[in-house]
């Protein structure tokens, strides 16, 4: 009778762990279900680890966002050409970019609305071992960048009317961390860099040959599919997140960037060296003028 009481007890025990693992799973199930269902309400942005990104991390998690108006998701990547499949696909709605980006994808039909420059900045940085000073040393050299984008464009302005004693090897260096750690590593003669990975970079003692602004070059941009204009909700999403976006912008200014190391830290993959030795940047804001005009949703 005993056993009996024993083996009873052990198949109840056996059929509730049964249900409870089999609720489990519809619970799990469901909650994909609603987070699936959440996420494609959502405004989905693409961000890199650059400063050029920073009021968009400190919107979203500062709350400078209206999350009663727009739940702002943000899809990290390493290089702009994730960005770009993602966005011609159109499994998100926006990211920070370059202009150049912007055209080669409209050259392939997907249509944008720019709503206004980034600080970004890029700087040809020579490693320092190849003993590099000038453009013109890097005849037989290999230059890191990524093509159709600003990097690419940047090449090209930089040696035109400049003699090589040999042809520049462009070689094509999509994730800007692997871009940066190629040069600390000593495997790339010289390579386009933006905030802070240059700041990291000139810490190294790698020289500067030339520099976006220098060159009178505003290349980084906000920009969002234009084909989103033309539902309400997804207009109202966007002149929200302008609205965080551009206090953010003014937080930045006030307080300067050092203020939000931690963010820098967290979301750049920088270390406190360079945190320390980062130059003050302005941001600037976007407008959502076009957006609330309606002009691309009554095309």
């Amino acid at each position: 009778m005993k056993r009996l009481v024993i083996y009873i007890c052990a198949l109840i025990f056996l059929i509730s762990c049964g249900q409870s693992y089999e609720e489990k799973q519809a619970v799990s199930r469901a909650e994909r279900a609603r987070l699936k269902r959440l996420d494609s309400l959502a405004l989905k942005v693409a961000v890199l680890p650059t400063l050029d990104c920073l009021p968009v991390y400190l919107a979203k998690v500062h709350n400078l966002f209206d999350t009663t108006k727009v739940d702002v998701h943000l899809r990290m990547w390493n290089a702009q050409m994730d960005a770009d499949a993602a966005l011609i696909n159109g499994s998100i709605e926006g990211a920070i970019t370059d202009i150049k980006r912007v055209e080669k994808m409209e050259s392939r039909g997907v249509e944008f609305e720019i709503l206004g420059h980034t600080n970004a900045y890029w700087q040809l940085i020579a490693n320092h071992t190849a003993r590099i000073k000038h453009v013109k040393q890097l005849g037989d050299k290999m230059v890191a960048m990524t093509r159709y984008s600003a990097t690419d464009y940047l090449t090209e302005k930089a040696l035109e009317g400049v003699k090589t004693t040999a042809s520049v090897f462009r070689v094509q260096i999509n994730d800007v961390t692997v871009r940066l750690h190629m040069l600390l590593n000593n495997e790339m003669d010289a390579m386009w860099l933006t905030e802070p990975q240059a700041t990291t970079a000139r810490l190294y003692k790698n020289p500067v040959l030339k520099d976006s602004r220098e060159m009178k070059e505003t290349l980084g941009v906000v920009a969002f599919r234009s084909r989103i204009l033309t539902d309400e909700r997804r207009r109202q999403q966007v002149c929200n997140f302008v609205k965080g976006y551009n206090d953010a912008c003014d937080s930045i200014n006030k307080y300067g960037i050092k203020h939000y190391a931690d963010l820098v830290k967290t979301y750049c993959k920088t270390d406190g060296k360079t945190l320390k030795a980062l130059p003050a940047l302005k941001y600037i804001h976007l407008s959502d003028a076009v957006i609330k005009s309606g002009r691309k949703a009554n095309q």
